[in-house]
């Protein structure tokens, strides 16, 4: 059983990152919502909180209103096998209003950070020939979205 779960503070559109979320990673599924009631800060019938789950990990959404908004003092890293999946995520999750960061980081339509990497990332950036690290550095300070082809070159 998950112990710790990230919950994430939206101020509406929550239904919209709910489809977003379990329509774009496997095995995604909304286990649990609840609803504001008459007389609650929200409109009574609006979702209150939501448990979903994506690949295994679960996360909460709370719609708490305007007070808080995400930032990217908090992001969630997708580790992908292949470029066509770094492509499917990065993809997928810039679309209809999301936007681009450096360093394969991306803001989702909602302000979540997200961080699209490759396995091994930390490998080809932490090697034992400095000088090779260093030109992996090099090469993904220069991208938005991470290309495996170009730092694995950069590791050459």
């Amino acid at each position: 059983m998950q112990k710790i779960t990230p919950c994430i503070w939206f101020n509406g559109r929550v239904e919209e990152a709910l489809e977003l979320y379990t329509s774009v990673f496997k095995n995604g599924k909304i286990k649990k919502v609840s609803y504001y009631g008459e007389g609650a800060p929200m409109p009574a019938g609006s979702v209150l909180t939501a448990v979903f789950e994506l690949n295994g990990q679960e996360f909460m959404i709370l719609n708490g209103g305007p007070h808080f908004t995400p930032n990217e003092a908090v992001s969630f890293v997708i580790e992908c096998n292949d470029q066509q999946e770094i492509d499917h995520y990065w993809d997928s999750l810039t679309a209809n209003g999301g936007s681009e960061s450096m360093c394969g980081w991306l803001k989702d339509p909602f302000g979540v950070s997200w961080q699209v990497v490759p396995k091994g990332l930390g490998d080809l950036l932490n090697q034992k020939d400095a000088d090779k690290s260093q030109k992996v550095k090099g090469a993904l300070m220069q991208m938005k979205k991470l290309d495996i082809a170009k730092l694995k070159a950069a590791a050459e």
